[in-house]
């Protein structure tokens, strides 16, 4: 792994642990700890952009409650299947 794709997991890691809301840190800190070095370089990129997204509507995803963008299915679908 380089340096700079080490870097990127190292603050997408910090990101996830520390977002507005506790449901959110819980989902994507667990997440990021299990799976973060098993992502391809996409589905690795759409996490980075989903995590600029707003903490409400991430929880409402990762929930089921509403589905997310079409841009932000899969990644969404791979964080809510670790969740069952």
């Amino acid at each position: 792994m380089s340096e700079e794709n080490w870097k990127k997991i190292k603050r997408l890691i910090m990101q996830s642990n520390r977002r507005g809301m506790k449901e959110n840190d819980l989902i994507l800190g667990g997440f990021v700890k299990n799976h973060i070095n098993n992502l391809s370089e996409k589905n690795l990129n759409d996490y980075e952009s989903l995590l600029l997204e707003n903490d409400q509507d991430l929880y409402l995803w990762f929930s089921g409650a509403i589905k997310p963008p079409k841009h932000f299915e899969i990644i969404v679908k791979i964080i809510s299947d670790t969740l069952r």
